[in-house]
């Protein structure tokens, strides 16, 4: 969920070269984003497209139960977002054969998405710290009575755990992301560590395969 109120895009559009701000200008017929319209920009940027209901599954996930995205919510929006020129769509074939309808960013969009996520991403990171810090210590003195010195360390213990573990989920997930599977050349075992040197199965080193481009 991008975090805030209202995201302004005037001053990023402003920013831009001038032929890139005009061409911005002309195919976007909306200045400011809703934190939720931002979301779900960003939502089918990193998929680069979603139907509707892929779209709502995907959000669903993403905010992990605290809010139930809804199609009657999440449609309007999405019709809004193209007509406003962030979106396009386009009918694809699905698995189970009728055609469904999905959305993708419209270069417009794309753009400015970019920009705002590249400008803002260090005040985002700071506002999840500092939010962490908050629901933690609201957590910790959240017991009914007082806690006694010993009950309190292990309640702060319990906190540290658990934020230790989301950290490791999150540093996983990322780079799981960006992990470039390696096909060793000389039994096409696959490697997915990107900066493995030697086949884990045969142990020819793997930068025969750039060396023999």
């Amino acid at each position: 969920m991008w975090l805030g109120k209202f995201l302004d895009l005037k001053d990023d559009i402003d920013s831009m070269a001038s032929e890139i701000k005009k061409e911005i200008l002309t195919n976007l017929k909306k200045s400011k984003l809703t934190p939720l319209e931002f979301t779900i920009l960003e939502t089918i940027f990193n998929s680069k497209e979603l139907s509707g209901y892929d779209l709502i599954a995907h959000l669903d996930n993403h905010f992990a139960g605290i809010w139930i995205a809804q199609s009657g919510t999440i449609y309007p929006i999405l019709s809004k977002l193209k007509k406003t020129g962030f979106l396009l769509s386009k009918p694809v074939k699905s698995e189970l054969g009728p055609l469904k309808k999905v959305y993708y960013l419209s270069e417009s969009g794309e753009r400015i998405l970019k920009l705002k996520v590249n400008k803002n991403f260090g005040d985002q990171i700071n506002f999840i710290e500092n939010f962490l810090i908050d629901l933690a210590s609201l957590f910790i003195h959240s017991s009914e009575k007082e806690l006694k010195e010993e009950d309190l360390t292990k309640k702060i213990d319990e906190v540290l755990e658990s934020l230790k573990k989301s950290f490791s989920n999150i540093t996983t997930g990322i780079s799981s992301k960006f992990m470039i599977i390696q096909t060793c050349p000389k039994c096409n075992a696959e490697s997915i560590r990107k900066d493995a040197a030697f086949c884990a199965v045969c142990g020819t080193s793997l930068s025969l395969k750039t060396s023999d481009h």
